[in-house]
């Protein structure tokens, strides 16, 4: 962050840190930008889904590249009033509150210090990938995981299940209804008798040797090498990931984590419209739903951002009464000697 920008920050507190550039964050900030809030982004510029060649399932904006969405919802948050700023956060901490208002000190790896009255976390998640050999360097593309945002693109394909634990199964089911050509890799995962009878039904095979490796050409996947030596011939991999919320630098705030009872991940625990049980911070999007595609990260976004404007303007309110009675002439004071000369 340049000089200037950071000293006009220094000065005085924002109204609002959002700390992540995704889809909930940057919409967090339209809606507080538009409410005339001081608000700032800080991006790291590491979004989940930067391998898509787009995203999907989003009404007016289906098929738009990522990148090319982040570029115009920061467009608009700066046309409003907002700021964003490339950087990442190493420390988010409470500081002494200013009456009953909370304050937040927020450290950037360069060394910027900002501070706000309220926080709003989209860090969005990171996903964690079987430790397969070939299989992370074709995520997003050849390896996916979502049938919503990637199901359309692989339609008719020879798809392969990657077994990880229990959501696999219905995984399995989803994708079935993308193609005839469906396989199931149990991959030491449990699948009882149930599951398989449904499968069979299904027409949807069921390998239970052990997955050494994926095997590829060039940038496309070719198949799956089973421990045996056998080779599945598949052009596509379906994966549920073990999701786990962004938490870098900002442990000092205390906020609550949940595990998902399955084992698929971890979250930010947060109530309505992502208020948090630390005064003063939000959560919304990834960091906190999990599964929430990109339409549903957004409009997370969107309500915290509401939410804190109005917990602002309570606040605001409620210290009216003392700072205008403060600000008000003594009685005995410099008017009252004035009328008497």
């Amino acid at each position: 962050m340049d000089a200037t920008a950071e000293s006009s920050l220094r000065k005085d507190a924002a109204d609002v840190i959002v700390i992540g550039g995704g889809p909930a964050g940057l919409n967090g900030a339209l809606m507080l930008a538009r409410s005339r809030r001081s608000v700032l982004v800080v991006d790291s510029g590491s979004p989940r889904n930067a391998p898509a060649e787009g995203v999907h399932g989003l009404l007016g904006h289906d098929g738009t590249p990522p990148a090319e969405l982040l570029r115009r919802g920061r467009e608009e948050v700066v046309r409003y009033g907002g700021r964003v700023v490339d950087g990442e956060v190493v420390s988010a901490r409470r500081d002494a509150p200013a009456g009953a208002d909370p304050r937040f000190s927020v450290t950037l790896a360069d060394g910027s210090q900002l501070t706000a009255r309220r926080l709003l976390i989209a860090t969005g998640l990171r996903d964690v990938l079987p430790d397969v050999p070939g299989l992370a360097e074709h995520w997003g593309r050849g390896v996916v995981h979502c049938p919503y945002c990637h199901g359309w693109e692989v339609r008719d394909e020879p798809i392969g299940v990657l077994a990880s634990g229990p959501a696999s199964v219905h995984h399995a089911l989803l994708f079935r209804q993308l193609t005839d050509d469906l396989v199931y890799f149990v991959h030491g995962t449990d699948l009882d008798d149930q599951a398989r009878a449904q499968f069979v039904a299904r027409g949807i095979r069921v390998v239970d040797t052990p997955v050494a490796g994926v095997e590829s050409d060039a940038d496309t996947i070719t198949g799956v090498r089973l421990t045996d030596g056998q080779l599945v011939p598949r052009r596509v991999l379906a994966v549920a990931t073990r999701m786990l919320a962004r938490t870098d630098g900002l442990e000092e705030l205390g906020l609550p984590m949940e595990d998902l009872p399955d084992g698929s991940g971890r979250r930010f625990a947060g109530g309505l419209a992502g208020e948090t049980e630390v005064p003063g911070v939000w959560v919304a999007g990834n960091a906190t739903d999990l599964f929430a595609q990109v339409g549903p990260s957004a409009a997370a976004g969107a309500l915290a951002g509401a939410r804190i404007n109005a917990d602002l303007a309570a606040a605001e309110a409620a210290a009216a009464p003392t700072q205008h009675a403060a600000s008000q002439p003594n009685a005995d004071g410099p008017v009252a000697e004035r009328q008497a000369s």
